[in-house]
């Protein structure tokens, strides 16, 4: 199989699909990589890396997409990226499409194979393609939640972690999972008091017994996160729900009614958001204010630390890569039923329920589909 790996170009992106020892990996299994020039130099990989590695370098975006069976790439391709998809065309990346109606029409029209590491699962029902992501966007969180906390950057002008004499910072985890998990890591280092809430009593009996007294849990409701949001200086919202549309658990009204200052970070923005005034951000611009509350919304936070994301997310995509051109999708996405969770769009229909159910697309079997 022809492996092809684009340079990414959504803003201040700087991950790439493959590093070369994955293209190594590619290249010993008996396939060929193609790569475009410039593709790694971004996280410190020249051109010259990628060919000791075995890659061919290729000058164009377009000729990658021309010439590949597949495409290996991170970020869900931006416009242009999609009108070079051809039919049976492979593309393995992150998509987030049930927030993203244009994307996933611009799929359903390409007839390209589309498989969404977000949506991968494991033996236990994890996510383990996402997983490598969300810990570094959930340690990211309370940095870049700091920051926004200094008054420069609008914030209260407050020490996440205080000194002796002046409290800490009171800091609100929306989600007990993999984000919440390793921003409660974070916050509880740096000296903040922390909250998490989540419905799932076994997450936070995990989260408790990791941190013990050092945190508080609360159970999810309404009720719980108003007075909670209310209070906090910094709020973080890491909800999931795999494949679908975050639900809205901050209103307009709670951010309204927000101390002045406090700071909001929407981990969940790739999938629409969990507070009610989010709209994806970018790392060149990567906050807004509404009523006076700092909203960090980069839609892809990762980026922010490219090489250590690059290499977290090279070693759980690879496995799966190496199954799509070693048996070619139809026998991989036929035997590994955690694969094919990850078959978001197959030739023109939507094989993934959350997305189909969001964006009012029929949904259609995966196994059926690829029967047929």
């Amino acid at each position: 199989m022809l492996i092809g790996v684009p340079k990414e170009i959504k803003n201040h992106e700087y991950r790439v699909g493959l590093v070369p020892s994955s293209v190594r990996e590619f290249v010993a299994h008996g396939h060929d990589v193609i790569v475009e020039q410039s593709a790694g130099t971004g996280i410190g990989f020249a051109d010259a890396d990628y060919e000791a590695a075995g890659a061919a370098i290729i000058q164009t975006a377009e000729e990658v997409f021309a010439r590949a069976d597949m495409i290996v790439k991170v970020k869900e391709p931006q416009a242009g990226e999609r009108k070079m998809l051809r039919p049976d065309q492979i593309l393995y990346t992150y998509l987030h499409l049930a927030p993203d109606p244009e994307q996933t029409k611009d799929l359903v029209e390409s007839g390209a194979v589309c498989i969404a590491y977000e949506t991968v699962t494991d033996r236990a029902g994890r996510l383990p393609l996402l997983a490598p992501m969300s810990e570094v966007a959930g340690r990211m969180s309370i940095q870049v939640g700091a920051l926004c906390l200094q008054k420069s950057e609008g914030g209260r002008g407050v020490l996440l972690g205080g000194v002796p004499g002046v409290p800490p910072a009171d800091v609100v985890v929306l989600g007990g999972g993999m984000v919440g998990a390793n921003a409660t890591r974070m916050a509880l280092g740096l000296g903040a008091n922390v909250c998490v809430l989540d419905r799932n009593v076994d997450v936070m009996r995990n989260l408790v017994a990791e941190f013990g007294s050092s945190i508080k849990t609360v159970y999810s409701t309404r009720e719980t996160v108003e007075s909670l949001v209310l209070r906090a200086d910094l709020v973080i919202g890491g909800v999931l729900i795999p494949g679908a549309a975050a639900p809205k658990l901050v209103t307009a009204d709670m951010i309204k009614r927000m101390k002045p200052g406090s700071v909001v970070v929407d981990v969940a923005i790739d999938q629409g958001g969990c507070f009610e005034t989010s709209h994806a951000t970018t790392h060149a611009d990567p906050t807004f204010i509404v009523d006076d509350v700092v909203h960090y919304c980069v839609a892809n936070m990762p980026g922010g630390v490219a090489r250590t994301s690059t290499f977290a997310l090279n070693n759980v995509t690879l496995p799966f890569g190496l199954q799509l051109a070693n048996k070619g999708y139809k026998q991989a996405l036929a035997d590994d039923e955690h694969l094919r969770a990850g078959l978001n769009v197959y030739k023109g229909e939507v094989t993934y329920d959350a997305v189909a159910e969001a964006l009012g697309y029929s949904f259609k079997d995966p196994i059926q589909v690829l029967a047929a």
